[in-house]
């Protein structure tokens, strides 16, 4: 590590300072900031260039000017020290104690940056995720080793769904340990404290890791804040063994932060402002997690972005779908009905469900149920449209039935408590009920013997108006002198 100081910074914009004189800075590299009254920041090496190093501060350089600034580089980049006693514990943005315990003290300093995971390498996902939430583990099963990003907008419930997704998710039939890693990127002290309470309130802070950046505190830590997290992730996964689930939210002021750095550094602009690169950036973040041959350990990432003005078309939900496996979409309209959580099934997909359901690891009814429930929901959900036309009264008998069920499964298979934590089999039994309200003979993506063995038709046959007409009438062919 160099002991030399440069007192060589010729500007200073916002978080930027620009340093002249530098010809060894690499990129990426670690600096720390000295500033007039003795104060330490750390910083980081952006751009270097013919002399001059483009330096990011972490924290205020707010009454700093270029005549008593100095700058020291550290000869490495920015590394964290992992440890498994970091469970239970919250650090900030940069990964520096947030709880008031010690730092943690380890042999293990990891570069934050990681390393691509060899496709060769990879491990096909196969593992069911049990979330307890019936509208991702039935319609849109999360596999372990996946990325499944939650598409929100602001105002929703995410934090909500991704607290509970945290406290409740589990691996079926293994005894592995289970982690969660949560990075919360650019979140007011609302959220922070939301998070932290839920997390210690329900003791899901004791198999969980926990790094906070709050909005007030410098964009920079929200470049660094998700690549601390997965290096977490990987030293639990590949060095201790244990199957992690990573939380990301939001990765929409991820990309204000990266737009705001680049805007400052005067890139070129793509799409709405933000750099050219944002694909390849969030390829760096979503593409290590997976599954690796030889290895017990997994990192299942649930990234979480709110989509600016609703817009899915917008380039942060459009460049995270392109890499990632599938998305959950949250719905506005389903909020406004106060169905809880309220996760839009038919924009929803899950690219590796298949490879997660079935025998042996939910049940061989699973593929089929999922099926039948996406085509009656959305026969429901015309139907809804079309009476807004015609009116109710001029459906027929099996339409009502179709429109009954839509209702029926938002109000009754959708909507659930924040605290209420389904089994898979619960889930699955929940939509064969609901399916029993409509006609058996439609059933077409059903196969005969699981009609035969969940199907409820029998029952829903012995209840209701009809059925009592038709006993009565039993009843009076039943009395002496009938024939």
């Amino acid at each position: 590590m160099s002991d030399i100081y440069y007192k060589s910074v010729k500007q200073i914009t916002n978080v930027l300072l620009f340093v002249d004189g530098i010809k060894d800075a690499a990129y990426n590299e670690m600096v720390d900031i000295v500033l007039e009254d003795g104060r330490t920041i750390t910083g980081q090496v952006l751009d270097t260039r013919d002399g001059l190093a483009i330096v990011q501060s972490f924290g205020e350089t707010t009454g700093t000017n270029t005549s008593t600034t100095s700058v020291k580089l550290r000869g490495e980049t920015a590394k964290i020290a992992v440890s498994k006693d970091m469970l239970g514990r919250i650090f900030n943005g940069i990964g520096k104690p947030r709880d008031g315990g010690n730092p943690i003290y380890s042999d293990e300093m990891v570069d934050i940056t990681g390393s691509a995971i060899n496709p060769y390498s990879r491990e096909e996902p196969s593992e069911f995720i049990q979330t307890g939430i019936s509208s991702i583990d039935a319609m849109n099963t999360l596999v372990r080793g996946q990325k499944l990003p939650i598409f929100s907008a602001s105002g929703m419930p995410h934090n909500r769904i991704a607290a509970q997704i945290a406290r409740q998710a589990k691996i079926l039939g293994e005894s592995e340990d289970f982690a969660v890693v949560f990075g919360g990127i650019g979140i007011n002290s609302e959220e922070a404290n939301f998070f932290r309470r839920e997390f210690e309130s329900t003791g899901a802070l004791s198999r969980a890791v926990m790094f906070l950046n709050l909005s007030s505190e410098p964009s920079m830590e929200r470049i660094i804040l998700p690549r601390l997290a997965l290096t977490t992730a990987e030293y639990l996964a590949y060095k201790e063994d244990m199957h992690v689930l990573v939380i990301l939210t939001d990765m929409t002021n991820y990309c204000e932060a990266l737009r705001e750095i680049s805007a400052a550094r005067e890139e070129v602009p793509g799409r709405r402002g933000y750099p050219g690169y944002m694909y390849t950036d969030l390829a760096s973040i979503y593409e290590r997690a997976g599954k690796i041959q030889g290895r017990k350990g997994s990192i299942t990432q649930i990234p979480i972005l709110t989509m600016p003005g609703d817009d899915i078309t917008h380039p942060i939900p459009d460049l995270t779908g392109y890499i990632t496996e599938g998305q959950v979409v949250v719905s506005r309209e389903l909020y406004r009905r106060g169905v809880y959580p309220n996760i839009d099934v038919l924009l929803s997909l899950s690219r590796l469900m298949n490879q997660g359901i079935g025998k042996e690891r939910t049940r061989g009814d699973h593929r089929g149920v999922a099926d039948q429930l996406f085509a009656s929901y959305a026969r429901g959900k015309e139907l809804r449209n079309l009476i807004e036309i015609v009116g109710e009264e001029a459906l027929s008998e099996n339409d009502r039935k179709y429109l009954h069920f839509a209702d029926a499964y938002e109000s009754k298979f959708l909507n659930q408590d924040y605290y209420e934590d389904r089994s898979i089999e619960t889930t699955l039994d929940l939509g064969w009920e609901l399916l029993a309200g409509l006609p058996k003979i439609e059933m077409k993506r059903l196969k005969d013997e699981y009609i035969q063995k969940y199907g409820r038709w029998e029952a829903h046959a012995d209840s209701g108006p009809a059925a009592a007409e038709s006993k009565e009438e039993d009843k009076e062919e039943e009395k002496p002198g009938k024939k």
